[in-house]
């Protein structure tokens, strides 16, 4: 099975390179590329960490899997003593006190950190170009966009500057980038992994996700950074995800797809064609294939930005420049928080704090609001229903291919639409992946919550049949 945490592993313990050499090859790849995809990079302790590996190997003591792999951050996760931006000018210079437990789980097991990486701020996006360092340059075309908000992490695992990264994905953000980035992006089972740690977006949907070429490097990473934890109460203890599990898909017999999704008047005619000749390939395995009924895009759309903007407006008050952030003295304690945040926010968060307010006021909240999580009840409900007639619910990853940069910040409504195909499966909490078959963007495969492990199973079979 493909994976460069098993070669690389290899290579580190048959001594054909050292762990010194291979980070300091990945950090000058990092340092040199054009696509603005690093933040800060995290060399002192990534060398420092490569050396500690190499006396272990040097003494003959055993290595574990994933001990001295190198691997991106999504500037949003605590790395203690660490600079941790949120690509924000208001936490420019915010030094982190603690560790997030996904990226902790990590550093227990030996893996080594290289990089923060550039994304949308505060994960306020759909291209990462929300950012104060600079939109990231899709690795296969550098005129495009690289996809949001994990635009950063997704693009140096494409160009191999890391060998995975850890995303955030709370509308899409590790799906959308992965599928125009054509690489592996995973969305676990709310709850499957620690959010602590990771700075808040909407705290409903927000999941830790990897990224990686290969669908073993993302069961390997998944597994790591699975568990409960004391500190996130909305985990929960999950088993482990064998490798020998994921090849056998017998128990897989039907699939769907929403049937609106491909007959929408916003998705290109390529997209719409390449999914349908990818049924027609299932279909030819054996596999039967059901078409689904499912909300309109808009109403998707809707309720997720709803319950987002709301979420992210709770969340970020406490963004006042005497807690956290660069404060921006003014005539007295009001003026001075209007002033941090306004000169300091970006444009597209401010919007999404305005919005969330909006909606959170008295007289809005009944109509707007709560209609919004009734909303999301119901769409939930119709997953557990479809899930009753389906093992997989395959789907487009974006109704079209990546804008060019620049054209995104100009059209904001046209931005929130490109997560259409993404924000139902994160209002339904549910695991889902993006592979890069199917369509230029690539695929979604979704399963029933807690049903990861299918999604690998579906990937590999995809992956052998595309």
């Amino acid at each position: 099975m493909d994976s460069q945490i098993h070669k690389i592993h290899q290579q580190l313990v048959n001594k054909e390179i050292t762990c010194t050499q291979l980070v300091n090859d990945k950090l000058g790849l990092l340092k040199q590329n054009t696509h603005n995809t690093v933040n800060s990079l995290l060399d002192t302790l990534a060398l420092d960490l490569a050396k500690k590996v190499d006396q272990k190997i040097a003494n003959g003591e055993t290595i574990g899997l994933l001990e001295g792999i190198p691997f991106g951050i999504k500037d949003v996760y605590m790395v203690q003593g660490t600079i941790t931006t949120a690509s924000s000018n208001l936490l420019k210079n915010y030094k982190s006190a603690y560790t997030a437990t996904a990226i902790q789980k990590l550093l227990d097991a030996g893996a080594i950190p290289l990089v923060k990486e550039n994304c949308d701020s505060f994960g306020h996006g759909s291209s990462s170009e929300n950012t104060i360092f600079g939109a990231v340059k899709n690795a296969i075309n550098p005129e495009l966009v690289a996809g949001g908000s994990s635009g950063g992490s997704a693009v140096n695992v494409a160009k191999d500057y890391t060998v995975f990264s850890i995303g955030g994905d709370t509308g899409g953000s590790v799906r959308q980038p992965a599928g125009y980035n054509t690489i592996y992006g995973l969305k676990p089972t709310y709850g499957r992994i620690s959010r602590y740690g990771l700075m808040a977006y909407a705290s409903s949907t927000d999941c830790v996700g990897p990224i990686a070429k290969s669908i073993e490097d993302i069961r390997i990473v998944l597994n790591t950074i699975s568990g409960k934890d004391v500190k996130d109460q909305t985990t929960y203890a999950s088993a482990e995800i064998e490798q020998s599990s994921i090849l056998n898909i017998e128990h897989i017999k039907t699939i769907g797809y929403f049937k609106n999704f491909v007959e929408s008047d916003a998705i290109a005619p390529e997209i719409k064609a390449a999914f349908l000749n990818t049924i027609e390939k299932i279909k030819a395995k054996g596999i039967a294939v059901k078409a689904l009924d499912f909300f309109e895009s808009n109403t998707l759309v809707s309720t997720y930005y709803t319950l987002a903007m709301a979420e992210t407006a709770s969340n970020l008050s406490r963004l006042d420049g005497i807690n956290y952030g660069e404060r921006v003295e003014a005539e007295n304690l009001k003026e001075t928080y209007s002033v941090t945040r306004s000169e300091n926010l970006s444009e597209e968060t401010k919007r999404r704090i305005v919005g969330g307010n909006q909606v959170l006021s008295q007289g809005f909240s009944d109509e707007i609001y709560l209609k919004g999580l009734a909303l999301r009840d119901e769409i939930s409900k119709n997953f557990e229903n479809d899930f009753n007639e389906v093992d997989i619910i395959l789907s487009p990853v974006t109704p079209n291919t990546p804008p060019k940069i620049g054209d995104s910040l100009k059209d904001p409504h046209a931005m929130y639409l490109s997560d259409a195909y993404t924000v139902g499966f994160s209002l339904g909490q549910l695991p889902t992946l993006t592979v890069p078959q199917g369509t230029a963007t690539g695929l979604q495969i979704s399963a029933a919550k807690n049903n990861d492990e299918l999604v690998l199973k579906f990937a590999n079979f995809l992956k052998d049949t595309l």
